[in-house]
Parts: structure tokens; C-alpha cells; sequence
């Protein structure tokens, strides 16, 4: 399948009308969502370019783990699941190992943006396909439909007139987005090859997604959802330290216990990574939810296992949820949003089989 037709994809409908892969990519354009990824791109891009013109040889086993890494995300067990799940979304298995082999050399090959970057709409045709492949296999386009869709379904719920200063708002956040100005506006649609009443468009569903988010995500409303998830949204701050062996992550763990030395210490002298984060109960492992619980601050976990090598923790403090604790207030937001605008979308929006929500390739 062409790069056109991939673009021309359905991704969902909305009574009559099909919104396209394309139509996502002009969507998140205009929404600013490829501020991080476009750069990031032409990284990768460059840097698997200077590879190849000095001749260097990329790591076949790193590249055969991100592949197995991909394939467990999506539970694709065989190589026709794999090659399915490729060719639903319009790839081929070129498509597939080409993008693997680039980011190898973009993580490898970090640094600033090449010489000759572009802008993503003066970019070539054949450099934003590219990046749309980027974009589908990395899995950013998924997360660029769901909020898309939420708009789409926003306003379908509420057909009606907008207020008008509400439009303005994101008119005028539109142009600071993309550093523009009112007169500006007509000639950036038409490089993104879309009309003025697409762009009118994009800003309707921005102000009715913004209004709705006004109107949930009240005080009262995230005491409500904080009230409702007390346990899992225990706040716990946490210092941890990697190892690469078993061995080492119980010395590290004899010479925190036993010798009283500091985690960063033992970190910074054995030159192994240190993190002091904190994290929410939630997105603890499951396996390890008791043990976070039940241990007294300042206390240190046994090693834990984590992918090839070993995590130390210690717990400095662990706290129940407070409105005022900007993780708890941004995951009980977005647990309500969640609910709310997957309702709608259920309600609104008719989806592929295989692209649906909760579907087994998604």
C-alpha cells in the first residue's frame, strides 16, 4: 500500500463522515503534537545517515530486542500476528525493520538537530511519509487518534453555537502555537493542504473540548475521584538505584542496611544509575504493592528484579492523596476525563474492528 493510502486510512467515522490517518497528522499538527516528535525524527534520520556513510555496522541483538519488545507490547506471539498487525495499519515488513534499524541509530546517536533540518511543512513529501510510519509504529499516533476522537466527539454531543469570545481564545492560541498572525492564518492551512473551514473547524472542536474540560474537572469533582481512590493513589517517595547483578544489588543493599551509607552514596561510588522520584501505588507492580505498603519510611526493599538487571528501593516517605499533590490532581483529571469522553466516543464514533478501543491489536 502507498504512502497516499495510508493516509487516506479510516480511523474512525462520525455518522457519514471517515476522519483519516492524514486527518490525525493535520489535527495534531494544528493541536502542536509534533513539536517533540518531528525533531526527534530528523534526528533518528541523520544519525542512521552518518552511519551508513562511515560505514558502521548497527547492533543486530539490541535491534532483535526492541523487536521483541514491540511484539510483547502488542501481544503479537507469531510472525503472522506481527506481520497482520503490520499490514492492517498499511505497512509492509520493510516498513517495519526499517524503523527498528533507525531508532537504534537515533538512541545511539544522540545530539542536536542535523544540519538542513526542516520545518515539518516545508519538509519533502517522502520525509513526512516517513515520519508517519514513525509516527504509526511508535505508537504516537494512536495516542494523537484517541485525542482527536475525544474533540470529534465533543462536538457531536454539542452540535450547537459556541460562545464567541471561547473561540477566539483558541484562535489566539492557535497563532502564539505556531507563531502567526491573524493574516498568517490562511496561508499555513494551505501549506498544511487544507481549507479555511478546516481550520475553523480545528478550532470549534478545541473550544468545545476545552469548555467540557471546564466543566468537569471541578474542585469538588477531583475530591470525589481522589475520595474514590485513596489506596491506589497513595503518593510514596522513593530512591532507587540499578544494578546489573544480583550480587552487587546486595552489597549496595548490605552497605545501606548494615554500614548506615546513603543510597546516593553507594550509587555515586559504584558508579550505578540513581533516581529519587515519587510514584503513585498504581503504578507500582503489582507483586510489589504489599511491600510498598507495609514497609516503614526509610526502610530498604530487598532487590527487586527489573528486566536484565536489579533495582535497590527505598522508601523515604509515603503520604495518601492530597488535592494539592500535582500527580494525584493531574491522575484523578485525567481518570475523569477518561470516563467522560470514552462515553462519548462509544456514543459518537464508530470505529475499524481492528483499531477500536480495548481491541487485541491496539
Amino acid at each position: 500500500m502507498g504512502n497516499e493510502a495510508i493516509a487516506g486510512r479510516t480511523v474512525f467515522s462520525s455518522g457519514t463522515r471517515a476522519f483519516s490517518v492524514g486527518d490525525m497528522l493535520a489535527a495534531a499538527h494544528f493541536r502542536g503534537e509534533l513539536a517533540e516528535p518531528w525533531p526527534s525524527f530528523q534526528r533518528a534520520v541523520a544519525a542512521e545517515a552518518r552511519a551508513d556513510e562511515n560505514g558502521q555496522e548497527a547492533d543486530d541483538a539490541a535491534i532483535d530486542g526492541a523487536v521483541e519488545r514491540f511484539r510483547y507490547q502488542y501481544d503479537l506471539i507469531t510472525a503472522e500476528e506481527t506481520e497482520r498487525w503490520v499490514q492492517e495499519r498499511g505497512l509492509t515488513l520493510g516498513d517495519f525493520g526499517a524503523y527498528f534499524v533507525r531508532h537504534y541509530w537515533g538512541e545511539t546517536e544522540s545530539g542536536e538537530l542535523p544540519e538542513g533540518a526542516v520545518d515539518y511543512l516545508a519538509a519533502p513529501d517522502a520525509l513526512r511519509d516517513l515520519f508517519m510510519i514513525d509516527l504509526i509504529l511508535s505508537g504516537e499516533l494512536e495516542r494523537m487518534t484517541a485525542r482527536a476522537s475525544w474533540r470529534v466527539a465533543a462536538r457531536a454531543a454539542a452540535p450547537g453555537e459556541i460562545d464567541a469570545q471561547l473561540l477566539e481564545t483558541e484562535a489566539a492560541s492557535f497563532r502564539e502555537r505556531h507563531g502567526l498572525t491573524a493574516t498568517e492564518e490562511s496561508v499555513w492551512s494551505g501549506k498544511m493542504d487544507r481549507e479555511a473551514a478546516w481550520l475553523r473547524e480545528q478550532i470549534e472542536l478545541e473550544a468545545t473540548y476545552e469548555r467540557d474540560c471546564d466543566t468537569l474537572l471541578t474542585d469538588e469533582a477531583r475530591g470525589r475521584e481522589i475520595s474514590a481512590l485513596r489506596l491506589p493513589l497513595t503518593n510514596f517517595e522513593v530512591e532507587t538505584i540499578e544494578f546489573d547483578s544480583l550480587d552487587a544489588a546486595r552489597e549496595g543493599f548490605l552497605c545501606v542496611r548494615q554500614d548506615g551509607m546513603s543510597m546516593e552514596g553507594v550509587a555515586t561510588e559504584g558508579r550505578y544509575p540513581y533516581r529519587h522520584t515519587e510514584v503513585l501505588l498504581e503504578d507500582v507492580p503489582e507483586d510489589l504493592q504489599q511491600k510498598f505498603l507495609s514497609v516503614i519510611p526509610g526502610e530498604v526493599l530487598d532487590p527487586i528484579t527489573h528486566g536484565e538487571g536489579f533495582h535497590l528501593c527505598r522508601i523515604l516517605h509515603k503520604a495518601e492523596p492530597q488535592l494539592d499533590d500535582p500527580l494525584v490532581k493531574t491522575r484523578a483529571e485525567n481518570r475523569i476525563l477518561d470516563r467522560h469522553f470514552d462515553e462519548l466516543t462509544a456514543e459518537h464514533l464508530q470505529w475499524p474492528r481492528s483499531l477500536a478501543p480495548g481491541a487485541a491489536t491496539e
